[in-house]
């Protein structure tokens, strides 16, 4: 799967990647092979600079570390937009844990905060109150309160699932095998589409829209296109209240460079 989100980014960009998942990427197979992908050759034969930061499973051996860190030791976790996150904190553990069986470069990063009411904690965390999370990331620079906000940003993942809900995901129309494979690869290729879109169409009033929202503003305009003069033309209402931002989208795909 990685392999072919890979291959849908064009091939300048795919020189520099950050790769991130929630645990159950942190498997020994995975980011031996995301480290393999550092060395791989690329256009020109250069090399690719690939990082991952990766959801990390709170086993003994990070326990144990935990309990040996010093209240001191604790610095103020982040939040996304770079403020400090009230009753949050982060820590590195590397140093403490044996890992001879991960790739070389791994660093271990452990959050705590406390809880929200009615969350589950494990007897470990019920111990002292914390809450706690860990990820490990190959990055060797950087403040860890930095790396720690840049990994839970992944969470955005659940929005496009919710994306991919809205637009007929949870709507499977048969029970044939066969058909419902297709309408899950349409579903695939709208939610595509749509993340593309934002990320490099649409302007600030659209870029937010749920899928809802985005049909009533955007994909359901009411527009004819004509012919005149051997040309194609797309034609507007005024009196759209969003057609300033519909020009907008357009104008900025039709400014995409054609690949060749």
């Amino acid at each position: 799967m990685l392999t072919a989100a890979i291959a849908q980014v064009p091939a300048w960009y795919r020189r520099k990647l950050l790769i991130r998942a929630d645990g159950a990427g942190a498997s020994h197979g995975l980011l031996d092979w995301l480290t393999t992908l550092n060395t791989a050759p690329v256009h020109g034969g250069r090399g690719r600079s690939v990082e991952y930061s990766v959801g990390f499973a709170l086993t003994e051996q990070v326990r144990e570390a935990i309990a040996l860190v010093p209240k001191e030791a604790w610095v103020a976790a982040l939040d996304a937009d770079g403020e400090v996150r009230e009753h949050a904190d982060v820590m590195e553990i590397t140093d403490l844990l044996t890992l001879r069986t991960w790739p070389s470069g791994i660093r271990v990063i452990v959050r705590r905060e406390h809880p929200h009411p009615g969350a589950q904690l494990s007897l470990f965390e019920h111990r002292d109150g914390w809450r706690y999370q860990a990820f490990v990331t190959n990055t060797a620079v950087g403040q860890v309160g930095f790396l720690e906000a840049r990994h839970r940003a992944h969470a955005r993942v659940e929005d496009r699932i919710r994306v991919a809900k809205d637009t007929g995901l949870s709507r499977f129309p048969s029970r044939e095998y066969d058909i419902n494979q297709a309408w899950l690869t349409v579903v695939a290729i709208a939610a595509d589409l749509t993340a593309w879109l934002r990320l490099i169409a649409l302007p600030d009033a659209l870029k937010t829209c749920e899928p809802k929202a985005l049909r009533y503003r955007f994909l359901h305009i009411p527009a004819r296109l004509t012919r005149g003069a051997r040309r194609r033309h797309l034609r507007l209402p005024a009196t759209w209240p969003w057609v300033k931002e519909a020009v907008a989208t357009f104008t900025n795909v039709m400014a995409i460079p054609m690949l060749t």
